[in-house]
């Protein structure tokens, strides 16, 4: 009796790691490409780090607490306020993105009134509902995590 049930659980407990296997596979190969269309609708974000591509004396710490909209057509929007080495401004920014099939991609952003243009790269998370970006301008060492305001 003993045997058999050492037997039986060995049979449960491959048959346990076969489901599972599969189970996890499947639930991988649901994965859809990404698109434009995936990156859409307003995120509260945050960025922090630091900005030496900024003029004197705003080089320095950055950190930046916004809301981003995206359209799903390649197209952003955004009103934060900004802190540039301890001075405080409000900025808005408008600019283009693209998604790439592997969900990531990056942003072009132009920020107003000012004109500097900006080239972030990001990878979009958490089916949608969120993306973490990374500035992809020398001299600047900025992160930022977006999270998508009202999910449905």
């Amino acid at each position: 009796m003993r045997r058999t049930s050492a037997r039986t659980t060995l049979v449960i407990l491959l048959a346990t790691v076969v489901v599972l296997g599969i189970v996890s596979h499947a639930q991988a190969d649901e994965h859809k490409d990404c698109s434009n269309a995936t990156l859409h609708g307003s995120f509260g974000y945050t960025i922090t780090g630091l900005s030496f591509s900024a003029p004197l004396p705003l080089a320095g710490p950055f950190g930046q607490v916004g809301r981003q909209t995206f359209d799903g057509n390649g197209n952003t929007a955004a009103t934060a306020t900004t802190s540039l080495n301890g001075h405080v401004l409000p900025i808005t920014f408008e600019g283009t993105y693209t998604v790439n099939p592997d969900c990531t991609g990056s942003f072009t952003i132009t920020i107003l009134p000012i004109g500097v243009t900006q080239h972030i790269d990001f990878v979009i998370d958490d089916d949608g509902r969120e993306f973490r970006a990374i500035s992809a301008e020398s001299g600047d060492v900025l992160t930022a995590v977006g999270r998508k305001q009202f999910p449905h």
